[in-house]
């Protein structure tokens, strides 16, 4: 083996924008990446971000835990509490709820799902709601938290996300992003230049004519999208036809009761939906809707109203185009977060989509300065499956519906489907199955949650559920309930235990 071969020099790695994807990008590729990455990232006080409160996926934990941020500190600095899963509200009929949980439903037996068990008893009426064999529903209902056991046993069936602020997460990443080596230039680019052979982006000039030169660009400068959208021009793909919510009008209010829901709320509203995010701090709320059937004004003035808590600002509006670039990775320019698509936050997958393509980014980074095109092409190909599962996830909730009480509930309930949600909707109203892939989000309880949270039972199951005793399995679904049950009780609050940690950081020993 040589060892008197040089070491290729660090690939300069410039990231424009700061904010949630521009400083998750900059400190992962600076505390991943040591010796192969110089990190500098640009950004304007001058620009605001478009956070509002961020309700997360558990993978974001994965994050943390990869960078090796104290949880405890993180929670601290961004005002966060924990998050069970999603409670949906009047999405499948007026008056009918369901919380999609970062959890299991039962377990499999002799290699059939527990939801065709469930399927069968429910035909029998042997059965009672899918979310009671939920220790993540269960708990998120009862406003009750601990992590889960590490181990294999009920009490480790389920996972957690965070809910926290955003404008404060994006301070306290940057924070960490500086303290292992990111540079930082504050200041506006007023220009960028290409080579012009390759077309590749070869230096960002400043507004103080500071030439910022670099091997690899990621565009985080938000839905402007300076690099891939101004400079490269790569297309965008408009799914304004299947997701036609444009629009988010937020506004914080303050708590209205000392318990602080685990769990994040989505209510359907006649041209969209609104959520409630619950922080250590305050409620965040907001009116996603669709501009073509209901005004700015009207969905400010409905936010108003309807929202709990004493109002601490005014609603702000928020526009986007939902869809993609039809290339995320274009020359030496890579965009990252909402300068690569945005697929609106019904189920809080924008940070979850930042950070996906910050983990292909750093699987597939470039050996020395030289950019293979097969890596290039790898990594559109995983960051477009990405955002074609998380946009069929979405639809399926606006389209997996019977309200016909608005022209928006019409639209989406009868508007035509893309392929690949229509055979996954097919394959489960004939058979109860799930479209099985090993890449992307949203896995078998996901789809689960939906479908029967808004009423889609499938007319077949699993012939093999029906083999067993119907009372056999009764008694065992009951023993399953009275185990999450149990469990449950043993929890402390939710409430209690930010408390019992915020306690544990003011008083280490």
């Amino acid at each position: 083996m040589r060892t008197d071969e040089p070491k290729p020099k660090p690939m300069r790695v410039v990231v424009l924008g700061g904010g949630t994807a521009g400083w998750m990008t900059a400190a992962g590729l600076a505390k991943l990446l040591p010796g192969l990455a110089n990190v500098h990232l640009i950004e304007s006080e001058d620009i605001g971000i478009v956070g509002v409160g961020e309700a997360t996926l558990p993978h974001i934990r994965g994050f943390v835990e990869r960078l090796g941020i104290d949880e405890a500190a993180f929670m601290k600095a961004t005002h966060a509490t924990y998050k069970l899963g999603i409670d949906f509200r009047d999405f499948g009929s007026i008056g009918t709820s369901y919380i999609h949980p970062f959890g299991s439903f039962g377990e499999e037996v002799n290699g059939v799902a527990f939801h065709h068990y469930w399927l069968e008893l429910q035909r029998q009426g042997m059965a009672g709601a899918i979310g009671e064999y939920s220790l993540a529903v269960q708990a998120a209902q009862a406003n009750r938290f601990t992590p889960p056991a590490q181990d294999t046993s009920l009490a480790s069936s389920y996972g957690y996300a965070y809910q926290f602020d955003a404008t404060l997460f994006g301070p306290f990443m940057r924070d960490f992003g500086m303290a292992n080596g990111v540079d930082r230039t504050e200041g506006r680019v007023t220009e960028v230049q290409r080579d012009s052979e390759t077309g590749d982006v070869s230096a960002l000039i400043m507004e103080s004519g500071e030439r910022i030169e670099g091997d690899l660009f990621v565009d985080c400068s938000g839905f402007r999208s300076l690099l891939l959208g101004d400079a490269l021009d790569e297309e965008w793909e408009d799914w304004t036809h299947w997701l036609p919510c444009d629009r988010a009008a937020a506004m914080p209010c303050s708590h209205t009761s000392d318990e602080i829901a685990p769990y994040t709320t989505a209510t359907a509203m006649p041209a969209g939906w609104r959520w409630r995010i619950p922080l250590q701090h305050r409620i965040g709320n907001g009116y996603v809707f669709a501009s073509s059937f209901i005004s700015e004004d009207e969905a400010c003035n409905t936010i108003a109203k309807v929202a709990e808590g004493t109002q601490l600002a005014d609603p702000r509006v928020l526009r986007f185009r939902p869809g993609r670039r039809k290339k995320s990775w274009s020359h030496n320019v890579i965009g990252v977060g909402l300068a690569s698509g945005f697929l609106e936050p019904l189920e809080s997958t924008s940070i979850y989509l930042a950070q996906m393509a910050i983990t292909y980014l750093i699987e597939l980074f470039p050996s020395g300065r030289q950019i293979d095109p097969r890596d290039r092409d790898e990594f559109n190909r995983l960051v477009d499956m990405e955002y074609d599962r998380v946009r069929d996830f979405l639809i399926l909730h606006y389209n997996a519906t019977t309200r016909d009480d608005s022209e928006f509930w019409n639209h989406v309930r009868t508007m035509e489907l893309p392929d690949s949600l229509a055979g996954k909707m097919e394959l489960w109203r004939d058979a109860g199955r799930i479209e099985k892939y090993s890449d992307g989000l949203f896995y078998d309880a996901s789809w689960i949650a939906v479908y029967l949270g808004q009423g889609v039972l499938p007319q077949h199951h699993d012939p093999r559920a029906a083999l067993p005793k119907p009372e056999q399995v009764a008694g065992a679904l009951t023993q399953l309930q009275k185990a999450i049950g149990e469990i449950v009780v043993g929890m402390p609050g939710h409430t209690d235990y930010l408390n019992q940690q915020a306690a544990r950081m003011a008083d280490p020993l």
